[in-house]
């Protein structure tokens, strides 16, 4: 069997939560469970006999893998998987060294928790309602909602698109009315009234520009960059 089989891959353009592990089990200090990250899991084989442990730091053995064991991968550290699969003994989950197993891009490691630091970085962004350069369309929307105006243009180069964003402000403005006793009364009211224009260019699903095309909505904060999407075969 070609080694290549052995991991379903998946390209991933657009950055969402990760799912908790479902094993329930918290992260041990140092690791990242990977578990539900991808669309598709990775799968590796394990190369020779080898023991699987409960942690991390190779404590309490929980059985051994024999050789060709086919496994999926749901945590990792800097030295150690944490996969699921059939132990000789049974199934089980746990913690075995990286060298133990054929893994046919050895990249999978760094862009997982690249990935990992990338989608941190995203989710504290969507959550204060902020665009980086580097962010891709799908992660600015989930973070400023539709666009006012929008416009696509394909070259030789690529694909460029533009998004505009209205900004708007809540102002106060004086209002007459009644009271239910006939009397005038005098109250303030709020009105949205766009303020600003926020100019969005991406190439190739990737913001590469931020402009203020009306007023200030950007408020004199520094522009700030986020790694581009991380891809997997």
């Amino acid at each position: 069997m070609n080694a290549r089989s052995f991991l379903l891959g998946t390209v991933l353009a657009v950055s969402t939560a990760f799912a908790e592990p479902k094993s329930g089990l918290p992260a041990e200090p140092g690791t990242i469970s990977v578990e539900g990250m991808l669309d598709k899991p990775v799968k590796m084989q394990v190369k020779a006999e080898a023991a699987i442990y409960f942690l991390a730091i190779k404590d309490h053995a929980v059985g051994s893998m024999a050789p060709g064991t086919v496994v999926t991968l749901i945590g990792i550290s800097d030295t150690m998987f944490r996969v699921r699969g059939r132990a000789r003994h049974g199934d089980v989950a746990g913690w075995m060294n990286k060298d133990n197993f054929i893994m046919p891009d050895p990249t999978i490691p760094a862009k997982l928790k690249a990935f990992y630091e990338r989608t941190k970085e995203i989710e504290a962004l969507v959550a204060t309602h902020q665009v980086a350069l580097g962010m891709t369309t799908a992660e600015v929307q989930q973070s400023l909602g539709k666009p006012s105006r929008k416009s696509r243009k394909v070259t030789a180069a690529g694909q460029e698109e533009k998004l505009e964003y209205a900004i708007y402000d809540k102002v106060p403005q004086a209002a007459v009315g009644r009271a239910p006793d006939g009397q005038l009364v005098q109250s303030i009211i709020y009105v949205k009234v766009e303020t600003g224009t926020l100019s969005i260019s991406f190439k190739d699903n990737v913001v590469t520009a931020i402009e203020e095309t009306k007023g200030n909505p950007l408020q004199g904060a520094k522009v700030k960059i986020v790694p581009g999407p991380v891809f997997f075969w």
